[in-house]
């Protein structure tokens, strides 16, 4: 499978004395071997890779964590830290000789300051949680990922997640102050502060969206914000896919910084409208949702001025949301857009780029185009606002070589995204699915760099192995192969 190196056998005998070590301080209900109690957690949300681990653990305290990775550290044993399993990049893939550790019994919320509007939490609690446990107080977690009922914090963290209000509220990494983290060695770091800065290195920024390759997560002290007055969504409908791009870059040229600017294709609003029932047009190219909040006089003027930027876009249709139930509903079809693909086809692909606003028509455009190079289907939804795209491609597992056409029309995606000035990624991290466009993306000194980092949190690389920073050795194949493939390329876009 394209991005993923082969991937050994579970070795029985390493397994026997890995399982001893752990049970000689862990229950014997917290470390599984058998096949029957591993085989859920071979893969996260990204189903197409799968691998049994050797070892899973299920900890209750910092203290049995922080063992078990000084314990796989003396072993010399890899780990791979697992929450929810929700992510969408194999990030949680674990290793056939290495032991996955599960923080899912992690669930508790440690303490709510309410004067200092912060929230102590465990990583294993859902990021809906920490809103509902803090609405009787008027106050919300803004990051919102379209997994936010099961989806947890240290996820989040370790993926830096976004979600449709991140363009106005940001990333996790905006909206948290601290983090208690354990290293390989099973020491405890507290990083970040309860204050508005800290001395020193930011390490909180390096830590957030590492993806576990530098610690695993303890506890994560959140930022509360006040929940708005009010809020309405603009619900516009365009003819054109390239239209409703360029209205997402008019209406932030035109000084509107929205709560939240999603963007969906034709495709994506037939199988959500199926689906969730959420009052979208099917018989459009493209539906934009554009949420303002603040008092009702701010969100009033604000509504007024997106209608009359969409309208100077080229909009056919604007519909403002009467009441909260509307608005509720508006976004729930858009958080529906992953199960929607589920059920209209056997099996979907989640991609995940970020572009230059400005380039949203004309890339939407070229997706289009790879649909027919590669004989599938691609539906789009996408963080518009921040340029954060979402394309579903549509497959059968089942057909040969369905899958691995799949991995290349996802690639070029990726390719295109560099190519026009944007990213591999958004909020959905590099994990294996990615890494091979990390080779595309940075310079040999730059990814010397990334390894240096590592090296100095984890000099064994035992944290995570094989994710998200590729091996200098890796990028010299994969140049090789690129060179030989011969990539489509787009002579018409901008090139960086």
């Amino acid at each position: 499978m394209g991005p993923l190196t082969e991937q050994a056998a579970v070795d029985p005998a390493r397994q026997r004395e890995a399982a001893s070590a752990l049970r000689a301080f862990l229950p014997e209900a917290a470390v599984l071997c058998d096949l029957e109690d591993v085989k859920p957690y071979e893969c996260d949300g990204l189903t197409a890779y799968r691998q049994v681990p050797m070892v899973v653990v299920l900890p209750e305290t910092e203290e049995q964590v922080c063992r078990i990775l000084r314990t796989c550290h003396e072993m010399r044993v890899p780990v791979v830290a697992r929450g929810a399993g929700t992510g969408l990049s194999g990030g949680a893939l674990p290793l056939g000789n290495g032991v996955l550790l599960s923080l899912a019994k992690f669930r508790r919320i440690v303490d709510v300051d309410l004067q200092a509007r912060s929230a102590r939490v465990q990583p294993g609690v859902r990021n809906l949680a920490i809103s509902d446990a803090v609405a009787p107080h008027g106050l919300y977690y803004a990051p919102d990922p379209s997994s936010q009922l099961a989806c947890t914090i240290g996820g989040n963290v370790a993926e830096n997640s976004g979600g449709v209000h991140c363009l106005k509220y940001g990333l996790t990494v905006h909206n948290i102050l601290k983090l208690r983290v354990a290293t390989i060695e099973g020491d405890v770091l507290e990083i970040g502060s309860d204050a508005l800065d800290a001395a020193g290195y930011d390490l909180l920024a390096l830590m957030t969206g590492s993806e576990g390759m530098l610690g695993v997560v303890l506890e994560v002290t959140v930022r509360l914000l006040p929940k708005p007055e009010y809020a309405q969504v603009v619900m516009a409908a365009f003819d054109d896919i390239e239209k409703a791009g360029r209205a997402v870059a008019n209406v932030i040229a035109a000084g509107i910084i929205p709560a939240g600017f999603e963007m969906m294709d034709q495709a994506a609003t037939r199988a959500v409208e199926e689906f969730a029932r959420a009052g979208y047009r099917t018989d459009v190219a493209a539906v934009l949702l554009c949420e303002c909040d603040g008092t009702r006089e701010e969100v009033a003027s604000a509504v007024q001025r997106v209608q009359d930027v969409m309208d100077d876009s080229g909009a056919v249709q604007t519909e403002v949301s009467r009441d909260e139930a509307q608005r509720l509903r508006f976004w729930a079809g858009r958080k529906a857009a992953f199960p929607a693909a589920g059920a209209i086809s056997p099996d979907y692909y989640c991609m995940d780029g970020t572009i230059p606003r400005k380039h949203l028509g004309a890339v939407l455009r070229r997706i289009t185009e790879l649909e027919g190079k590669y004989g599938l289907r691609c539906a789009n939804v996408f963080h518009a606002g921040d340029g954060n795209l979402h394309p579903l491609i549509l497959y059968d597992a089942n057909q040969p070589g369905e899958l691995e056409r799949t991995e290349e029309f996802g690639a070029e995606i990726l390719e295109l995204c560099l190519q026009v000035g944007g990213t591999i990624t958004g909020e959905h991290g590099v994990g294996v699915e990615k890494i091979n466009q990390m080779c595309s993306q940075f310079k040999t000194a730059e990814l010397e760099a990334f390894h240096g980092i590592k090296r100095a949190f984890d000099g064994h690389g035992l944290l995570n192995p094989g994710k998200a920073v590729p091996t200098l050795h890796r990028c010299a194949e994969f140049g090789r192969m690129h060179v030989h493939a011969g990539q489509q390329k787009f002579p018409d876009l901008p090139r960086f």
